[in-house]
């Protein structure tokens, strides 16, 4: 059976579903995301993705195509109709179909275009990397200087994705001035020390929603966190190493450009910091 998905104001089955050639999303790149997941059939961190959406919107002067509320009613039809127990629910909004290709944007009156779908992800809270840890390789990074809008211009993270299975290794950190900025999909940290390093808030990243989570759990756990960029040879004498994002969480990282990082396990800070993700975040799913 195939899968209901929404399409401008539409429940539709996803063959049926269609966007206009001429719509800027898919010419220009000229949209924003976001992905939340699912957990035991419920929304985590909802609301803070919708936070970072109007952002998004308004740092590139687009309009809120609907109400938080209409986007939680959206948001919750669509894993009702796919029975999504645990996924995730991929939004976009980009602005619209203008009727023709042009660099200037159309009217401000040009109606934006917002499609969302599910994506069915059993296991996801109890994945096994996790329990192993993954490998990354590092790749400089090439990336515009707004990252930390969340637009659809994702072509340089999946070179660098594509870059990382060429290797034989999971993924990939994208390096600038000799720092590390973030993976191609989620935030970066290393431990040292007991110490929780992760790069500061600025222009360079994304602002993750399960980092701020995650480092306020930490917090609230009395584990010590610097904020500042570290470079792939810090990382590689590190205790211990993760990253987060919204589908993968916390996720331990056992090795860099070949270097095994720490006892070549997860350690007990990613592993803890996990658990008590999960723990917190189904509390508070909605």
């Amino acid at each position: 059976m195939s899968r209901t998905v929404y399409v401008n104001g539409a429940y539709l089955p996803e063959e049926e579903a269609t966007v206009s050639i001429f719509d800027r999303g898919f010419l220009m790149a000229d949209g924003v995301y976001e992905v939340t997941s699912v957990l035991d059939g419920k929304l985590v961190d909802f609301q803070g993705h919708a936070i970072r959406l109007e952002r998004s919107l308004k740092e590139l002067d687009m309009a809120q195509p609907m109400s938080t509320e209409e986007l939680l009613a959206v948001h919750r039809e669509l894993v009702s109709r796919n029975d999504i127990v645990e996924g995730m629910i991929y939004l976009q909004v980009t602005r619209g179909n203008p009727g023709d290709r042009d660099f200037a944007y159309p009217p401000a009156d040009t109606p934006p275009t917002v499609v969302m779908f599910t994506q069915n992800k059993p296991g996801l809270a109890d994945s096994p990397v996790a329990k192993t840890g993954i490998k990354v390789i590092s790749v400089e990074d090439l990336r515009w200087g707004r990252r930390d809008i969340k637009t659809v211009q994702l072509l340089y993270p999946s070179m660098a994705k594509m870059a990382a299975k060429a290797a034989k290794v999971d993924d990939a950190w994208l390096v600038e001035d000799g720092k590390v900025t973030e993976g191609t999909s989620n935030n970066t940290y290393i431990v040292k020390g007991g110490t929780i390093i992760t790069r500061e808030l600025s222009h360079d990243i994304l602002h993750g929603i399960t980092r701020a989570a995650v480092l306020r759990f930490a917090a609230e756990a009395q584990m010590q966190v610097e904020e500042r960029a570290f470079t792939i040879e810090e990382a590689q004498a590190a205790d211990e190493a993760f990253f987060t994002s919204a589908s993968a969480f916390v996720m331990p990282v056992v090795e860099v450009d070949g270097a095994q990082i720490g006892s070549g396990a997860p350690g007990p800070v990613a592993t803890r910091l996990r658990e008590i993700y999960l723990e917190e975040s189904l509390k508070a799913a909605i």
